[in-house]
């Protein structure tokens, strides 16, 4: 399957240009990003998942794959964060840990897979970043606050988070069979776009207060290292041994990969900063896997699934 680089410029152009929007509001109107990054967490992201749960419809072969996802991103954190505390301080560890586990399915992730799935796909893949997005909310996001807070205040602050209770609200609508008005959907129809912009800006609205000082090529060489050499190396073998033993479909088999290639996720600077736990580091890390995205996205899927014979 031969993928067309120019297909991906798009919305990768879209999304630096939300970033240089981001720059613009934090150099030349002092915008602060700290509470922008408080209502994506504790407003925006539950609605905009509500949202994409009521309508996908779960069934438990889809909540299965959302489970996999979850439980492989947990452990690759994990395993990451015993190894990165032992060479980098406390808070980059912690950010490194958090990046390990997650990747920009939603922001950047999203957009490739409408070009290169069918509506089905798309469903599927989904649901593959509805386990990572949980990932970042749950053991993700205590990995990051254990940076600066004790367990107990760790635990706290994940209790408080409202995404995980708009998952099981979700599930229950969908156990229940309550049909969510129309009217409901429609309303909440503005927040994945708002996600998306905001989540893309707070990036850029870092980065405009990011000094030389920032730049740390050991730190950032983790980050890329585990976004672009590891996972794309952990999903090629879980494809690999699910199509040997279970047989995939075309569909999963590119969404699962896609899950595997894409840069290193937004939420990384929306959790740090919220944290207070290195955002700039977290930022410049983001925005140099964000610009090789057109190359090794192309790259890697074609020749992976040239490996998997799709």
């Amino acid at each position: 399957m031969a993928l067309d680089p120019t297909a991906l410029m798009g919305p990768l152009w879209t999304l630096l240009a939300f970033v240089a929007l981001g720059v613009v509001a934090a150099r030349r109107l002092k915008v602060d990003p700290r509470p922008i990054a408080t209502l994506l967490i504790y407003l925006i992201a539950p609605l905009t998942f509500f949202r994409a749960l009521v309508l996908g419809g779960p069934t438990p072969a889809w909540l299965g794959l959302t489970a996999s996802l979850f439980i492989l991103a947990s452990l690759v954190a994990l395993l990451v964060n015993a190894v990165a505390h032992r060479w980098l301080p406390g808070e980059e560890g912690a950010v490194l840990a958090f990046s390990a586990g997650t990747g920009n399915t939603g922001y950047f992730g999203l957009p490739v897979a409408l070009v290169l799935l069918p509506p089905e796909g798309v469903t599927v893949y989904l649901f593959c970043v509805l386990g990572v997005t949980l990932y970042e909310f749950t053991v993700g996001f205590y990995l990051s606050a254990r940076g600066r807070f004790s367990v107990r205040d760790s635990l706290l602050k994940i209790a408080r988070l409202p995404l995980i209770y708009a998952f099981l609200a979700a599930l229950l609508v969908e156990m229940l069979g309550v049909d969510v008005p129309e009217s409901v959907t429609e309303a909440l129809s503005v927040f994945p776009a708002t996600y998306t912009l905001l989540g893309m800006m707070i990036i850029g609205m870092t980065l405009g207060r990011v000094s030389l000082r920032s730049l740390d090529g050991r730190f950032i060489g983790a980050c890329v290292g585990v976004r672009y050499l590891l996972w794309p190396a952990l999903m090629l073998g879980a494809v690999m041994l699910l199509d040997a033993t279970l047989g995939l479909s075309p569909d999963l088999r590119l969404a699962l990969l896609l899950v595997g290639v894409v840069p290193m996720a937004a939420n990384v600077v929306v959790v740090a900063m919220e944290l207070g736990i290195a955002p700039e580091k977290g930022a410049l890390a983001v925005l140099i896997t964000t610009l090789a995205a057109p190359v090794v996205i192309p790259l890697y899927l074609s020749g992976m699934l040239a490996i998997v014979g799709q």
